[in-house]
């Protein structure tokens, strides 16, 4: 994506570009390596236009990541091991090239791959790659902001959540993670990245996926097809759009291959490699086409990037126009099921764009209007009114470039301060999508997009865990202090961050990480409260029967509080309203300051009810300033219940040891029945356990295990999670240290 050629005709201008359009941070490793450009000011869509390689490392501090086990850079000798480091074992996020791979030999910790190679038998790495949680189906409340819409503008997000190479794919030992939790407000996630010199079509690891659909957001691989400025080649394109003697597609019906067998839901496809012509662009649409049909069976969707256009050079419009129609809609029918518009548009072309797709019988609002917030988030300068005006109906949705400036930018990236600056983004300087602080120049979603959400059935939970943390905790004590990240591990959290009602000053609502009762997080509720104050959680579908229970576990740390618990039989009559609780006071607490205790209040007098929403009520006793926390919520049939089914044989596939440390792959058979995840654990020769990680999956990779003194062997259980967190029986195995 560049920013030239504003509305430049392809077939009577060629597009010009000049290095500074294209480069910043993030741009993109090309064999054999270039001498350094001049540094340039960041402008738009640097790692967009030119992969999520190299640059994407260093903001991300990644330093020194260990190569694949798979021992295919036969052509770059891998650097030494540390003294103390055994051999790598580690997967990773899967990247390919269409079919040809680059001239020459890849760099470092890089493995080229053909995608029409591939076969899912042949994937060394796909046990820790493959996403479990199914797309969850989700419902639009009645907003708290009385300018949030449903059932208009919408949202995509393009996101690198790491490098093109070397991408974890199970989390790692880091809390500086984006770990996006306002999933309430997207309708698609694209798994960006994708460079030259590593490779262009990206799968999305298992931890985004199981996330995004627990919250019931598809997720998109990646197809980029990089300029020739930034080491593309024709040929990629050709590649990708190449037919067999049959006339069939290979490549369409692999990509279709991996997205079912990974588990994610479709492709975003952006064709930025100029050099061809109307064959080429008539061969590139019969692939949209072919890809389209050949997923529509499992549900899989097709986003395009306006880039290339029916010329088959490539001309970014910044609109759905004449041009690059055919790429969208033709005259068969749908041939992609949204287009990214380009950074250059304008009113007047948003205009058109969305006039142009109501007669052609599609919805407006399958267009995103692409927003570059890479490097200047909330104080990007974007044009609102001409993508959703406040006076009428919404003209298109849009599309973040880069959201994970919440992260990248910061000086202290701890968990807290991350989701302080994501929170605004997304909610709004004031922090309230009921309440919202005057409008400057950022329009947050909240504002503007209705939020969703996929809590329909019981039983539900929510230990108000992101995804990452400074420690483990279980039960309120640290089984772990080692930090992580791994999305698949986040709960639903209230989408609505946070809908706070007082007739006194707000208090401070946050995710705090120095203390959990499960995971590595807990909502806090601190500050002087000169009156009641009512903290929304979670809009909900939920139905109650005359046994169903709702759970608070919760501590007070300072100041005297009185809590209730609020639950919604109906919606508010329209946005912005209050919302409709009806109250129940949790018993007066009967346990030390600052431990945690649990207040069970049953819900029988709402049988045959809905919940429609579920809030918390805090009254101070006194004038002190109070700390609150909250460290789970549940609502579930108040019934016998049953413990899940214990995973089977638990086995060492592969390790390495040296000097007393091994890295270790372990895998399990899956628990029969229901299971929110497993979690894997070190029994050390003192009768402790140790939490060591967890996952959606049936796999896990360990990349650190020490030797405990002079034990013999090292001890493992997996336990299997369900939505209430209890865990099942363990499996166990050992590995014998050498």
């Amino acid at each position: 994506m560049s920013e030239t050629d504003n509305g430049a005709d392809p077939r009577t201008a060629r597009p010009s570009r000049t290095a500074g359009s294209l480069r910043t941070a993030g741009s993109l490793r090309t064999p054999p390596p270039a001498p350094p450009a001049p540094p340039a000011p960041p402008t738009r869509r640097g790692v967009l236009a030119a992969g999520a390689g190299a640059g994407t490392a260093a903001l991300l501090g990644i330093t020194g990541a260990a190569t694949t086990a798979k021992a295919a850079q036969a052509a770059a000798a891998p650097a030494p091991a540390a003294p103390t480091a055994p051999a790598d074992l580690a997967p990773y996020a899967s990247y390919w090239f269409p079919d040809s791979l680059p001239h020459g030999a890849p760099g470092p910790g890089i493995t080229w791959r053909s995608l029409k190679q591939w076969t899912p038998e042949s994937d060394q790495d796909l046990a820790y790659n493959t996403a479990t949680v199914p797309l969850a189906p989700r419902f639009t409340p009645v907003p708290p902001n009385p300018g949030a819409r449903g059932g208009q503008a919408r949202i995509s997000s393009l996101v690198s959540f790491g490098p093109t190479a070397r991408n974890h794919s199970q989390g790692s030992a880091t809390a500086d993670h984006y770990a996006l939790t306002h999933w309430a407000y997207l309708d698609e996630l694209v798994f960006w990245g994708g460079s030259s010199g590593e490779g262009l079509v990206l799968a999305p690891n298992a931890p985004v996926v199981d996330a995004a659909h627990r919250n019931g957001v598809p997720v998109l691989g990646n197809v980029f097809l990089p300029p020739v400025a930034y080491g593309g080649d024709l040929q990629w394109t050709r590649d990708l759009v190449q037919r067999d003697p049959l006339g069939r597609f290979p490549i369409a019906e692999k990509l279709v291959l991996v997205a079912r067998t990974y588990g994610f839901d479709g492709w975003f496809v952006n064709a930025e490699t100029d050099g061809g012509d109307s064959s080429l662009a008539a061969r590139m649409r019969e692939f949209l086409r072919a890809l389209r049909a050949a997923g529509a069976p499992y549900g899989l969707r097709i986003t395009w990037y306006d880039a290339m256009n029916s010329t088959g050079r490539v001309g970014w419009q910044g609109a759905l126009n004449q041009l690059n129609q055919e790429f969208f809609e033709d005259r068969a029918g749908r041939v992609a099921d949204s287009m990214f518009v380009d950074f250059r548009w304008t009113r007047q072309t948003l205009a058109s764009s969305g006039a142009l797709a109501d007669r052609l019988g599609r919805s407006r609002h399958e267009l995103w209007a692409a927003l570059d917030v890479e490097s200047g988030g909330w104080d990007s300068g974007v044009r609102w009114d001409a993508i959703i005006p406040r006076d009428r109906a919404h003209v298109v949705s849009f599309g973040f470039y880069r959201p994970e400036w919440t992260r990248n930018h910061l000086t202290d990236r701890s968990p807290g301060a991350f989701h302080g600056a994501d929170d605004r983004f997304w909610t709004g300087e004031s922090l309230d999508p009921a309440h919202p602080a005057p409008e400057g120049t950022w329009r947050a979603p909240a504002t503007a997009v209705a939020d969703r959400s996929t809590v329909t059935a019981l039983p539900f939970a929510c230990a108000f865990n992101t995804g990452h943390g400074e420690r483990w905790f279980e039960d309120g004590e640290v089984t772990s202090d080692t930090p992580w990240n791994h999305l698949g591990l986040q709960d639903r959290l209230p989408g609505r961050r946070w809908a706070v009602e007082t007739a006194g000053a707000r208090p401070s609502v946050t995710l705090d990480f120095a203390k959990a009762w499960r995971g590595g997080s807990s909502l806090l509720v601190s500050g002087g409260l000169s009156a009641p104050a009512v903290v929304g959680l979670h809009c909900t579908r939920l139905p109650l029967t005359g046994s169903a229970a709702l759970e608070l576990v919760h501590a007070t740390e300072a100041g005297a509080v009185t809590v209730e618990v609020g639950v919604a039989t109906r919606e508010p009559a329209a946005p912005g309203d209050p919302v409709p609780y009806t109250w129940l006071r949790t018993r007066a607490p009967g346990s030390g300051r600052g431990a945690w205790r649990t207040s069970r209040i049953g819900l029988s007098a709402l049988a045959g009810k809905t919940a429609y929403g579920l809030a918390i009520r805090i009254t101070a006793q006194g004038n002190r300033a109070v700390s609150w926390r909250l460290g789970a919520l549940s609502v579930r049939d108040d019934t016998a219940r049953r413990r899940p089914a214990a995973p089977g044989a638990l086995t060492v596939d592969a390790s390495a040891q040296q000097d007393g440390k091994a890295s270790v792959r372990l895998s399990w058979r899956r628990a029969a029945g229901p299971v929110r995840h497993y979690e894997l654990y070190r029994l050390l020769p003192d009768g402790t356990r140790r939490f060591l990680g967890g996952t959606c999956g049936t796999a896990l990779y360990l990349p650190a295990v020490t030797r405990a003194g002079r034990e013999p062997a090292a001890a493992f259980e997996v336990r299997a999670v369900d939505e209430l967190y209890a865990a099942s029986a363990p499996a166990g195995t050992k590995l014998p240290w050498v």
